[in-house]
Formats: C-alpha cells, sequence, structure tokens
C-alpha cells in the first residue's frame, strides 16, 4: 500500500511541483490550498506525511499545525513547512514542523533530503 501525503499551498505552481515530486516517488497525494481544507481531508483519511506552506487564507499553515498537534489521532503524522525567502523577516520559524524547506532554493533538492531523513530507517 503506499504511503500517503497531503500538500497543503496556495500556490497551484508550488502545490504542483511538490505533488509530482512525490507522486514520482509512489506516493499517494491529496492537495488542498488552504489549513481548512486540508483538516477536512485529514477528517477522511490518515496522511503518512503533511507538507504545508505558512501563509494561507482561511486556515494559516501555523493555524493548521496547531490543530493536528492538539488531536492524538494527528499528532505524530510528520510536518514539513513550505516556509517563504529563507532569513526573511516577519514571520517567526514554525517549530513544530519536522522540516522546513524554502521555497527559493531548490524545492526539489530540499524535498530528497526532507524524505530521507524523515523516513530513513532506524538503526536498531
Amino acid at each position: 500500500m503506499p504511503q500517503v501525503a497531503l500538500v497543503v499551498d496556495d500556490s497551484m505552481l508550488v502545490r504542483h511541483t511538490v505533488c509530482r515530486f512525490l507522486e514520482e516517488r509512489g506516493y499517494e497525494v491529496e492537495s488542498a490550498t488552504n489549513g481548512a481544507e486540508a483538516l477536512q481531508i485529514v477528517g477522511c483519511l490518515r496522511p503518512d506525511l503533511i507538507i504545508t506552506d505558512l501563509v494561507m487564507p482561511r486556515m494559516t499553515g501555523p493555524e493548521l499545525i496547531t490543530a493536528l498537534k492538539s488531536n492524538p489521532t494527528t499528532a505524530a503524522i510528520p510536518i514539513v513547512v513550505l516556509a517563504g525567502r529563507r532569513g526573511g523577516k516577519g514571520l517567526q520559524p514554525e517549530l513544530r514542523a519536522d522540516y522546513v524547506i524554502h521555497k527559493d532554493i531548490d524545492i526539489v533538492a530540499q524535498l530528497q533530503t526532507a524524505l530521507a531523513k524523515l523516513f530513513a530507517p532506524s538503526a536498531c
């Protein structure tokens, strides 16, 4: 059974890029344009990974992360944040994310690194 990923971003270009990357690696991918849509999807299926933007209409990334982390059934889902400019001013870093990707740097290379770190076999 393939792993399921949820990609949440109000930018169609970013959503398409991330979804295509994940699909090429065997993920079944769902997408949403904001946190409110994402919560509806999470209510119907349990993704193995959530990749979310921070700044979106209706419900922001931090609000989505708060809702996910406060629910015991979704609290352990790994979250990758798609942040704006690296070192950009105005936004606090999202410390509850398992990994942060910066949109102004090669997204695909960062996604490869994030997946390798998040889903590496444990050395037990």
